[in-house]
Formats: structure tokens, sequence, C-alpha cells
């Protein structure tokens, strides 16, 4: 057993898992399908499946790009859940889009992309934060107009 890297790998898992808890705290606030507990969980998953075939798809690009497209589909499957149609309206999209956002967060910080593992949690959290602001007030002005 190799504890340097399971320290390595302990650490890059748990990375994911921090950066994925401010999506999943909003969605959580916002009383959506998906929260507090999934969002780290999709962000750790996908690092982990990168991490767990790292070594043993090392010398194969295609190998790994077939891991990335099943994790692309896995995820997107999860976020198809999240949506949820009532009558003429439909509902959990931004949540959906933000499971995939996270997956592809977790997905980076696997493959080492710190850098964009960091940008895609700053700016769906800024998204979810800022333009539900926009949206709001946004309908609070249609509804002035009627």
């Amino acid at each position: 057993m190799d504890w340097q890297q399971i320290g390595t790998h302990f650490l890059v898992l748990a990375t994911a898992f921090v950066l994925a808890v401010p999506i999943g705290w909003d969605r959580e606030q916002s009383a959506r399908s998906a929260g507090l507990r999934t969002f780290p969980l999709v962000a750790m998953a996908s690092c982990g499946f990168v991490q767990a075939s790292e070594t043993l798809l090392s010398g194969s690009p295609d190998g790994m790009g077939k891991v990335i497209e099943g994790l692309i589909t896995g995820i997107g499957f999860i976020g198809g859940g999240a949506i949820l149609k009532h009558g003429t309206s439909v509902h959990g999209t931004a949540t959906a889009a933000s499971l995939w956002a996270t997956g592809a967060m977790g997905l980076s910080v696997g493959l080492g992309s710190f850098d964009v593992a960091v940008t895609i949690a700053v700016f769906t959290f800024l998204t979810l934060k800022l333009l539900a602001f926009v949206k709001e007030e946004s309908q609070a002005d249609g509804n002035k107009a009627e």
C-alpha cells in the first residue's frame, strides 16, 4: 500500500467534494430536487472515476476518452431525473445543468485541471445566485406590466 498515493488521491477527491458544496448548498436552500448531498457526491464520484482509471489507462488516451464519455452520459442521466414536468411547466432544468457542470468540475479536478474546476465552480455558483436575482426582477417587472 502506497500511503503517499492514497493521501494524494484523498486530497484530490476532497477538493472536488469541497468545490461542489456551495453549489449543493444553494440548491438545498432553494428546496430543489438535488442538494447538499447530491452535488458533492457527483463531483467526488466524477473525480474518482478519473483517478481510478488513471493508472490503468495511463498509456491510452482513447481509453480515458471513453471513461470521460461515460461520465458525461451518466451525469446527464442523473440530471434528467432532476427535471420535473407539471402540466405545461417544467422545473429543475437549472438543477440538472448544475449537476452536469458539477460533474465537469469533478472530472476537471480528477484530470488535474484545477484552474478549470475552480472556474466552473465559481461560474456555476454565481449563475445560480446572481442570475436567479435577475430572473426574479424580470418576472416581477413582467407582472407589473399586466
